[in-house]
């Protein structure tokens, strides 16, 4: 009978254990932003779509899984559009999306930084991003600004007329 009463109020305070500590997805609204500019070229990119996984109490079981599609790119000229999907750019027939999987997320002061693999033209690429987090209840804003060099995903040509450094400008509202 002892056996039986410890088995159960171990499975008990697992299970209150686990409830507290199980972390819930974020869902992504369609009011989301991701530019990128540089002193050449500037744009957006229309479809984004990922999982968001974030408690800033428990930094160790959230994560980001984050998709971007590149065919969506728009730099408010048709002919540009055109050629950032071609071969010569993102090759986007060949690799239609931009990637982002985290691995740690660490409390940055106010901020936090996000480590994980970027994958861009099929080079994958370890890189910290900075960002921002708002909540308001079941609302919340994740807001980040960093750059990306170009040539580490083998995007375009080396030199040319776009610079090498793309600056990021993300803005993903999110509810629960």
């Amino acid at each position: 009978m002892k056996k039986v009463l410890f088995s159960m109020s171990a499975l008990f305070f697992l299970g209150v254990v686990l409830a507290y500590t199980v972390v819930s997805s974020w869902k992504i609204e369609v009011d989301y932003s991701i530019k990128f500019s540089s002193k050449d070229v500037s744009g957006i990119f229309k479809k984004f779509s990922g999982t968001v996984v974030f408690d800033e109490n428990n930094l160790q079981a959230s994560s980001f899984n984050l998709v971007i599609d590149v065919a969506s790119i728009n730099t408010g000229n048709g002919l540009q559009n055109k050629h950032a999907k071609s071969e010569d750019w993102f090759d986007a027939a060949n690799y239609p999306q931009i990637r982002f999987t985290s691995s740690r997320i660490e409390k940055s002061g106010n901020d936090y930084t996000v480590k994980g693999i970027m994958e861009i033209h099929g080079v994958k690429k370890e890189i910290s991003i900075p960002f921002s987090f708002s909540k308001d209840d079941n609302r919340a804003v994740f807001t980040s600004g960093f750059v990306v060099k170009r040539g580490d995903y083998k995007v375009g040509k080396p030199g040319g007329d776009v610079a090498e450094d793309i600056k990021i400008e993300v803005k993903v509202p999110v509810t629960k």
